[in-house]
């Protein structure tokens, strides 16, 4: 197995310690591979660590324990567990992408007077963390705070089209989805089906599948050099939502997105 520079090298500048705890840097050798691949099996790690089995299986079984990896009861492969993701929501927090995305929410806002948010891919959820309501008087509602299924939203499948087949399979390791409504996604591979379709057109549209008289349509972030997984959709009511507002709308997003996404790295 091929090591990452940043374990093979330490951080970029920084110095060997004086007194290295092989126990520490093996564990935080595991979390930064990681960060490069959606699961890890008992094997890659011994063989990643240069360490026998047995002494791979007790420092997952820790990692486990503090909630930094999680098992796939079906596969027994190891991925990131709900510590791990949670630390790492709380720094890019501090982040505070929200701010530097507002001024193009709003201007959404302004050219499809609709409602809009920002939405966090946050495992098989998504976090709405910003939104600005439709002016109209029969408008969508704000989803700001609220945590919905990603498969059941335009906002989720538009990340979750990013993902591979390997992390796709991770976060949803069964055949079977459970729906919000009867328009939901109920499978796995409908899912694939309709991810392969948002990765052909560049965004993703969602007809009443997490809520009876909304639909939606959301363009993802390119995510390599961005904080988090993120993404911005139009939430429209079903009565006045057609093919071709799809596709306006969806046309709309993009161009907002490729405008503004270079603002979210060096």
């Amino acid at each position: 197995m091929k090591k990452s520079s940043a374990a093979l090298h330490g951080a970029a500048g920084a110095r060997v310690p004086q007194y290295p705890i092989e126990s520490v840097d093996n564990a935080l050798k595991v979390l930064l591979l990681l960060g490069e691949r959606s699961e890890l099996r008992l094997t890659e790690v011994s063989e990643y660590l240069g360490v026998a089995s047995s002494t791979a299986h007790r420092l997952l079984a820790m990692l486990q324990y503090r909630g930094f990896v999680r098992q796939n009861e079906r596969t027994k492969a190891y991925g990131p567990g709900t510590a791990l993701t949670g630390v790492a929501f709380s720094i890019m927090q501090r982040f505070d992408f929200r701010s530097v995305l507002r001024p193009y929410l709003e201007r959404l806002n302004t050219e499809l007077a609709e409602t809009v948010h920002l939405g966090l891919l946050d495992g098989a959820m998504v976090r709405f963390i910003d939104a600005v309501e439709s002016p109209r008087a029969v408008r969508v509602a704000s989803r700001l705070g609220l945590s919905i299924p990603a498969h059941a939203t335009s906002t989720g499948k538009a990340m979750l089209a990013q993902l591979t087949p390997d992390e796709l399979h991770t976060l949803y390791p069964e055949e079977e989805l459970e729906g919000l409504t009867e328009r939901s996604i109920r499978s796995r591979s409908q899912l694939e089906e309709q991810l392969a379709t948002v990765r052909r057109r560049g965004y993703a549209t969602s007809t009443e599948e997490s809520e009876s008289g909304v639909s939606s349509v959301a363009v993802a972030f390119p995510y390599r050099g961005t904080p988090a997984r993120i993404a911005f959709n139009a939430a429209v009511p079903a009565s006045r939502m057609s093919a071709a507002d799809q596709r306006a709308i969806g046309a709309a997003l993009r161009a907002v997105v490729d405008e503004a996404a270079p603002l979210l790295h060096g």
